[in-house]
């Protein structure tokens, strides 16, 4: 399936074979749930106590150890978790994420034969960094960027699930991405220990236009350094 803008606040979804219907109309979710096999809905509007299930990886790193314990079987017989989204949205964390592409080749090197286009991991921002080591947003936690007229500040590094294997659009299904993350970038995130992570989340301070081409503007924690993106 694919989704569609259609306006404002408005969107259409892409079935198999082609037809397209609105977001939010019973006749898609009744088309998506005998496709799915179980009931689903598409909501505008985030639930008042949302559940976010996340499948449990065979790998190292992609998911806290204290929440292995919590596991269970569901109806397709995966293995998954469950935990609260934050209240109010769609998101389990942070409204804005960041990957640089310093941190994809870096990936890229670990798994030759991968394709870490950033869409697979659903960016809202990508800063092109020229050179330089990988991972440098590692270093900006807790600091500010300035990109256009917007001013973002470093949260915390971005766990990844699963979902950056899947197939995205013409990205085609890869189980290794996600193995060469659990190798190459697991690092601290909070009090869950050591997880792979792609990416930080960001917090919006002052908001503005960000357009492709902005210059970005970043002020570490204590340090201030300056880079083009």
């Amino acid at each position: 399936c694919r989704s569609r803008s259609a306006g404002p606040g408005a969107a259409r979804v892409e079935l198999p074979g082609g037809d397209v219907l609105p977001a939010g109309g019973a006749e898609l979710d009744a088309r998506l749930s005998a496709l799915l096999g179980r009931r689903v809905a598409v909501s505008g509007e985030p639930p008042e106590q949302g559940l976010l299930e996340r499948a449990v990886p065979d790998y190292e790193g992609g998911l806290p150890e204290v929440l292995r314990p919590r596991a269970s079987v569901d109806s397709t017989g995966g293995t998954i978790t469950a935990g609260r989204v934050a209240a109010g949205t769609f998101f389990d964390f942070g409204r804005v994420h960041l990957v640089t592409t310093n941190s994809l080749r870096s990936l890229r090197r670990t798994h030759p034969a991968g394709d870490f286009d950033p869409l697979r991991f659903r960016p809202n921002l990508v800063v092109d960094l020229p050179g330089g080591p990988g991972f440098p947003e590692d270093s900006w936690q807790g600091g500010t960027l300035r990109i256009g007229p917007a001013l973002f500040r470093v949260v915390v590094p971005t766990p990844r699930c699963v979902v950056p294997n899947l197939g995205h659009g013409e990205l085609p299904p890869d189980a290794g991405i996600m193995r060469a993350v659990a190798r190459e970038h697991r690092v601290p995130v909070l009090d869950l220990g050591r997880l792979s992570c792609v990416g930080v989340y960001l917090e919006v301070l002052e908001p503005g236009t960000v357009r492709t081409g902005d210059e970005v503007t970043v002020h570490p924690d204590p340090a201030i350094r300056r880079t083009t993106g």
